[in-house]
């Protein structure tokens, strides 16, 4: 999930009436593109990625160059992931590391990616893994890696997805794929994502011959980026399928977010879902009271953003958005799907979550959070597409607690799966 703060906003208007030709429930139990069947999957990060890199100017990192203390799934992590009903995983992997190694210290990262592949595919679960930039790093980012072509590190980054597809090709082909990028930040329908992604998806095939590829559109992986995508170019490359992502309303989902830069995001919390289960009234005053409480900005600073939360929540009141709303949303990928003849097995919603209410953030209660997980989780099910929840791990994790690792129930049961202890 990269962080891209300007598309993290609300989009209002009435959800759209479900097509008439959705996929009957009962057909998501086949599941999968066929050559690589997946349903339900889990994302891990931060496995590759927190990383210690030194300030600017320098463009390296210290060694080892992730975080010890990020959280890393164990074998037995994984087993139980498989055992609550899991089938496959995501794997983000930050290129910031491996592009700015040289020599021995690139060959051990690059071993320590393929025993993670060997320890994922140990636990029965299928992978995608996911070249994921770091967009707050000064250099190893998207601008430099991918904006374009003629990016400064592209031929580089290029050469990882080589690397990458290499590594993969060693396993049965209908056990791993390869996502060479993610959350593109170029425009919906952008010309110049196209060429990027045709010589990634390219330079893919021609180290992994038979290795089922990930496409996205533009615009951060949204909905409107894949709608736009024109996909037949892309078929010559098959085995091939297709991922967006979806946290809309990002009011809902974001909030509480301490990463986000627009003003209303920090002191949001309380927002409701459905909103029919809340009021305008309730939220704002929960608004202004964690407003008041924070200390870092100034009062006028505060009256201002308060004065856009108040605007943005009317909008998601009045707009009411509940199941119809993401029903709405996912219905268009599926009509894509269906004018260009791909099926909806082969389209994953690769990531979908809401941050939770806990002792570092103050989000959507737990009731709220977990009736949105199954809405979003039903919804495309409907539809027939697999998914992969965000995450496994942190304020959006399956776990409550990163340190003891229990799963949070009610969201283990809002993805339809079981406790596995």
């Amino acid at each position: 999930m990269t962080v891209n703060a300007s598309r993290r906003t609300f989009v209002s208007g009435a959800a759209a009436t479900l097509a008439a030709s959705i996929v009957p429930a009962d057909s998501f139990a086949a599941g999968g593109a066929k050559g690589f069947p997946i349903r339900r999957g889990i994302n891990l990060w931060p496995w590759f990625s927190l990383t210690r890199e030194f300030a600017a100017p320098r463009r390296d990192y210290d060694w080892p160059p992730f975080q010890t203390q990020r959280s890393v799934p164990t074998p037995r992590d994984l087993q139980r992931l498989r055992a609550a009903g899991f089938d496959f995983a995501r794997l983000p992997i930050d290129p910031g590391p491996f592009l700015a190694m040289r020599g021995r210290q690139r060959r051990d990262l690059l071993d320590m990616l393929s025993r993670a592949v060997d320890t994922v595919l140990s636990a029965d679960l299928r992978l995608v893994v996911n070249l994921q930039s770091n967009e707050a790093t000064h250099y190893w980012n998207s601008g430099n890696l991918t904006a374009s072509v003629d990016a400064p590190e592209f031929l580089a980054y290029r050469e990882l997805v080589a690397d990458v597809a290499e590594i993969l090709s060693r396993h049965s082909a209908d056990r791993v794929a390869l996502e060479p990028v993610n959350e593109p930040s170029q425009a919906c329908g952008s010309a110049e994502w196209d060429k990027v992604q045709r010589q990634l998806l390219t330079t893919a095939r021609s180290h992994g011959p038979n290795l089922m590829l990930v496409a996205t559109g533009s615009c951060g992986s949204m909905v409107s980026g894949l709608t736009a995508l024109d996909p037949a170019p892309l078929e010559l490359l098959a085995p091939l399928i297709y991922t967006f992502h979806f946290y809309e309303p990002y009011l809902f989902s974001h909030q509480g977010a301490p990463w986000m830069t627009e003003p209303v995001y920090r002191a949001l919390n309380q927002v409701p879902w459905p909103a029919a289960a809340g009021s305008l009234e309730v939220t704002l005053a929960a608004v202004g009271a964690q407003m008041e409480a924070d200390g870092e900005r100034t009062a006028a600073q505060k009256r201002a953003a308060f004065a856009e939360t108040e605007k943005v929540l009317k909008v998601y009141f009045d707009a009411q958005p509940d199941r119809g709303f993401v029903d709405g949303y996912l219905s268009q990928v599926a009509a894509w799907g269906t004018s260009h003849g791909i099926t909806p097995e082969r389209i994953l919603m690769g990531e979908f979550g809401a941050l939770r209410s806990d002792d570092r953030y103050v989000a959507a209660p737990t009731p709220d959070r977990a009736r949105y997980v199954e809405d979003v989780r039903r919804s495309a099910e409907a539809l027939g597409f697999p998914w992969a929840f965000w995450n496994m791990f942190d304020g959006m994790g399956v776990v409550s607690d990163d340190v003891d690792r229990r799963f949070d129930l009610p969201i283990v049961r809002a993805l339809g799966l079981t406790d596995a202890r």
